[in-house]
């Protein structure tokens, strides 16, 4: 910890801890993921709390009924310091200091991972991180679990030995919402699409030093393709992981592709998409949930499991069809039977002992209830 932060902690932990809850995405970067979805179900439910977001930009983000303070400003340690719960999805760093009567709320950022994390992936992650983890999952005072098996893998590798609540993910809660519809034309329309219009969502993850290599697809031909096996008139959403915003303009090679790189709340593009194509990221499980298909684009498959990351299953027995090769992945787009789909989908989240069911946001609020007295 260093020396200014820990005189921050010690100077602002002499004030009383107040109801109040402050919420941090991705260290500041954004107003997304479980934490957002958790805070506007506290917001309707509980207007007495108050509750406060951290961001890097806090002019960027209008939002109702909150507090924003400017992420490592001095106002932030004092209400890090004075909240009763913090609410976050990533690690906090080494220089966080939990006072006696806090609680800390680790959401994650995923409800289920193909890709191995923490311990089971120790032996991929930087050694600094690894000493950040153990740190802070000390400090952890409820952890969310999506489904069954994502319980297993917290008890395995998470480094951590306090209560797993079983409340499902409160980002997927988005897929239960009601007037759907309406919800999917608004999205659409701040993005300046047409509602009518239907939409491929490619969203892959990144890779080791930033190779764009793996994402050679021709997007000109997949609208084709959508287009003669699906109807309708189509367009790409291009969400490239934030790491590679730079490089994201590089795929705007066609009239009907969006970049949407950018656009904080992935949940928000996975609830407007009629199709998703990924390779080995965690929103496929999230996409499960709407039963609409969802196709997987791994030209690099044995490369990266033996550079990058080694992976919890078999991906070619995942109920989403996977492609190594364009032809391949318009060959599935067109035999594809939504149907039977469906139904591997089901079976799927039977098998990982799902909990989503738009009850997790609910769930949470009512365990830390008691905190708030």
């Amino acid at each position: 910890m260093s020396k200014v932060y820990k005189i921050l902690y010690y100077f602002f932990s002499v004030f009383p801890i107040r109801r109040k809850i402050l919420f941090l995405s991705y260290y500041g970067c954004q107003y997304g993921c479980s934490p957002k979805y958790l805070s506007e179900y506290v917001v309707r439910v509980h207007p007495d709390w108050e509750i406060v977001w951290a961001f890097t930009t806090p002019k960027v983000y209008q939002v109702q009924g909150v507090k924003k303070v400017r992420y490592l400003s001095l106002r932030y340690f004092y209400e890090l310091c004075t909240s009763r719960v913090v609410i976050t999805n990533y690690r906090m760093t080494e220089d966080y200091r939990k006072r006696k009567g806090q609680y800390y709320v680790m959401t994650w950022h995923s409800s289920l991972r193909l890709k191995r994390i923490e311990k089971d992936a120790e032996s991929f992650l930087p050694e600094h991180y690894v000493q950040m983890a153990k740190a802070d999952s000390k400090k952890i005072d409820l952890l969310l679990s999506g489904c069954g098996y994502s319980d297993e893998i917290f008890k395995r590798a998470f480094w951590y030995n306090g209560v797993i609540l079983q409340s499902g993910t409160p980002r997927c809660d988005i897929f239960y919402t009601n007037n759907m519809e309406n919800r999917r034309g608004q999205i659409k329309q701040g993005l300046g699409v047409d509602k009518d219009t239907c939409l491929l969502l490619y969203a892959p993850t990144f890779r080791k030093g930033d190779d764009l290599s793996c994402y050679n697809l021709d997007f000109e031909s997949l609208v084709k393709v959508l287009e003669e096996s699906r109807s309708g008139e189509w367009k790409v959403l291009i969400r490239l992981h934030p790491h590679l915003l730079n490089y994201s303009n590089s795929f705007l090679n066609a009239d009907n592709v969006v970049n949407v790189t950018n656009y904080d709340d992935i949940q928000e593009l996975l609830l407007i998409a009629d199709v998703l194509i990924t390779d080995y990221s965690s929103l496929m499980f999230d996409f499960a949930e709407t039963h609409r298909p969802c196709f997987l684009y791994a030209p690099d498959l044995e490369e990266y499991q033996k550079n990058d990351r080694s992976l919890y299953f078999d991906i070619k027995e995942l109920p989403f069809p996977m492609s190594v090769t364009q032809d391949e992945l318009e060959k599935r787009i067109r035999s594809i039977d939504q149907n039977e789909y469906s139904k591997s989908i089901d079976d799927f989240l039977q098998k990982v002992g799902s909990y989503e069911d738009g009850n997790a946001s609910k769930r949470v609020t009512e365990y830390i209830e008691k905190w708030m007295i």
